[in-house]
């Protein structure tokens, strides 16, 4: 039985790997904390309340008596960090949160951790130290460049990206310094459940239903490899249970997609869903598919982002070859649960884009 202190788990990654662990987990007991600000959902957990083996604490990391003490009062074990600031545009509009939450919050727990597991250095506490951490630290490649590895010199360039930079050697060296058992993994652009209205497709998604313009910066070409978020979840499991303590694992969907081809794909796939389903035109009136309209009438091009990276791909020899780990979604079926969700949780992601 492990007890897992899970944190940023109101948010989209860290919220299905709380769902998904105790699906796979039963027996486990999972404590999550989060601080609620910005795209924290509190109705994300709501499912969970009420197991006997969940436990709901709002806090933030930067409170290291408040780790510190759950860590002892819950005998944590395991600790799967994924909270963090992670919108790119806000890092450029505002980076002060993002050095607050992406470094001096993951410093601050490791302190916690070390204070808790290691208070004893010749005899600690059994532990590990998950950190989720991004592809962008990494950069970005040209067309013909091969993936990103392990072993790829960091390179960021935007403020969040070098945030993230800088926690994954935090990590690092309370491994090579304290002891603390750390692994960490960096994966590529995560989609599918609870996936905050901001990002570009639940953004389009949504934005498709209420008419609204579907912004691509530049000229679109902009290439990510897309990772199914319940994939995600699985290769931080099998790291958990069989990682080499101090390896760090990339965590792709080998799914390499352009930004106007992405959207073009929701289009088609939002136009369809609505010409199988005659309800959709009565909830959605606004949307032009309520009309036998094209969805693709709303894409609009904007002025690029600085800094914006042109291409992103993760290899996964490292994580398939010592780990097992394999995608088990394609993107053409992930994103169709994806925007089945969608079409089926308005509850859920309409107060989220009001606010």
């Amino acid at each position: 039985m492990r007890k897992l202190l899970v944190t940023g788990a109101a948010g989209f990654i860290g919220a299905n790997f709380a769902h998904y662990w105790l699906r796979q987990h039963p027996q486990d007991r999972v404590v999550v904390l989060d601080a609620l600000t910005y795209a924290g959902n509190i109705e994300t957990l709501k499912p969970l309340m009420g197991k006997p083996n969940f436990r709901f604490v709002k806090g933030n990391i930067c409170n290291t008596e408040l780790v510190e003490l759950l860590l002892r009062e819950e005998g944590i074990d395991t600790l799967v960090h994924f909270a963090a600031e992670s919108h790119v545009d806000r890092s450029i509009s505002g980076p002060d949160a993002f050095i607050e939450t992406n470094i001096i919050g993951t410093h601050s727990l490791l302190k916690a951790a070390r204070a808790v597991w290691l208070a004893d250095p010749a005899n600690p506490l059994p532990h590990r130290f998950h950190h989720v951490s991004t592809d962008e630290v990494y950069g970005t490649l040209s067309l013909n460049d091969p993936a990103f590895t392990e072993e790829t010199a960091y390179a960021p360039n935007s403020p969040y990206s070098a945030s993230k930079a800088a926690s994954d050697h935090l990590v690092r060296a309370y491994l090579h310094t304290y002891g603390l058992q750390v692994t960490t993994s960096n994966c590529s652009n995560n989609y599918g459940y609870y996936h905050f209205p901001e990002k570009l497709i639940p953004l389009c998604l949504t934005n498709i239903l209420d008419a609204k313009p579907l912004p691509i910066y530049g000229d679109g070409k902009q290439i990510r490899d897309w990772l199914f978020v319940e994939d995600h979840c699985r290769g931080i499991e099998l790291v958990l249970d069989k990682g080499v303590v101090g390896e760090t694992y990339n965590i792709g969907g080998v799914n390499e997609w352009q930004n106007i081809d992405i959207v073009n794909l929701l289009c088609e796939l939002v136009d369809g869903e609505f010409a199988a389903d005659p309800t959709l035109a009565e909830r959605f009136p606004a949307s032009p598919c309520a009309r036998g309209e094209s969805a693709h009438s709303l894409i609009t091009y904007v002025t690029d982002r600085a800094g914006h990276d042109r291409r992103y791909a993760v290899g996964t020899d490292k994580i398939r070859a010592e780990l097992g780990y394999v995608p088990q979604e394609t993107f053409e079926s992930g994103i169709a649960k994806t925007i089945k969700w969608y079409l089926a949780n308005e509850a859920w992601w309409r107060p989220l884009q009001q606010g």
